[in-house]
């Protein structure tokens, strides 16, 4: 992270800055699609981002831990530490964890409800668990925690014009949406890993069970059943895309090019994944590099546009003119 994020977002305890670096970092190992959507947003907003994309990542890499030599049990002994850690940072506003330190500035700052991330810890300790969802139900319960309260905790730093409430229920699916997309991507990678993330229910109704999958995966291709029931879960996703689409206007105008080129780049996944067969057992679909930076420059364009517009409209205001220090940074 730039000093200058740090700095414009009014941060300077030597440890609480190395914690919002380390958080930069990991979103920019792991996280393609939404650290370049991060670009978009103003300086001063992007180390919040970063810190919430870091802590979820933590978590995960707990979770996800491919050492054989650790059992479910130590790592739900570590995540629980962890909430731990967290839950007493918050009660404190302060924490000295490499990572947490800048999720409680964090949720200080923008005062972020608390139950956000222990609905976020749920669903990660059921990842120790549960391989399957028998019902939609069942997975919106685990995806809430893990993908629609991303949602909500991004909500406060990116702002609205309509209000918090208004925003929220479009917020919280367009984090559905987007997990509901890796799922698909990724669901060769699950099966490895021995867990499914489709509803059995909506996968039996096109004769596919976890043998099935099993098979494709074994063979390196989808046969013609799976295909029918993958477009199926495509078409659910898109309509949830659909749903979450109106909420990107009631942003804050700044925060609107970031939040449209993560929900065009994550939308065309969708796109690579039909064209591609529905094949998700011997690749990784993915967005061309080319494309993903295409979509970003409109959008640095776009999120430039408005920043000057939004400087300009305040410096008539106050009856000053543009100059050097005030003009529009995405540094």
């Amino acid at each position: 992270m730039t000093r200058h994020e740090l700095r414009t977002a009014g941060i300077r305890e030597p440890a609480v800055c190395a914690a919002y670096e380390r958080c930069r970092r990991l979103n920019a190992r792991h996280g393609r699609t939404y650290f370049l959507a991060t670009r978009m947003l103003t300086p001063a907003q992007r180390p919040a981002v970063h810190a919430l994309y870091g802590f979820a990542r933590w978590a995960d890499d707990i979770v996800d831990d491919l050492d054989p030599t650790r059992s479910t049990q130590a790592r739900a002994e570590e995540l629980e530490r962890l909430g731990t850690a967290l839950h007493a940072g918050l009660r404190h506003g302060h924490s000295e964890h490499p990572v947490l330190a800048a999720l409680v500035d964090t949720v200080t700052r923008y005062g972020i409800d608390h139950e956000y991330f222990t609905a976020f810890l749920r669903s990660m300790r059921q990842d120790l668990t549960v391989t399957d969802y028998p019902t939609r139900t069942a997975l919106n319960s685990y995806v809430h925690g893990s993908a629609d309260v991303i949602g909500l905790q991004v909500l406060p730093v990116l702002g609205t014009v309509t209000g918090h409430e208004h925003a929220a229920p479009r917020a919280a699916a367009l984090g559905n949406a987007f997990q509901l997309t890796n799922f698909l991507r990724d669901l060769g990678e699950d099966l490895q890993r021995g867990r499914v993330y489709l509803p059995a229910d909506e996968l039996a109704a096109f004769g596919v069970d976890r043998d099935r999958l099993l098979w494709c995966l074994r063979a390196g291709r989808p046969d013609r059943r799976v295909r029918h029931a993958l477009a199926d879960q495509v078409a659910r996703t898109r309509a949830i895309y659909r749903y979450a689409q109106p909420g990107i206007n009631m942003l804050a105008p700044v925060s609107r090019p970031c939040v449209a080129t993560a929900f065009t780049l994550y939308g065309e996944i969708l796109d690579q994944l039909v064209d591609a067969d529905y094949n998700v057992f011997d690749t990784r679909v993915s967005v061309p590099a080319t494309r993903r930076l295409g979509v970003a420059g409109t959008a640095v364009f776009g999120a430039l546009t408005t920043r000057a517009r939004a400087r300009l409209a305040g410096q008539r205001h106050a009856g000053t003119a543009p100059t050097a220090a005030n003009s529009p940074d995405v540094r």
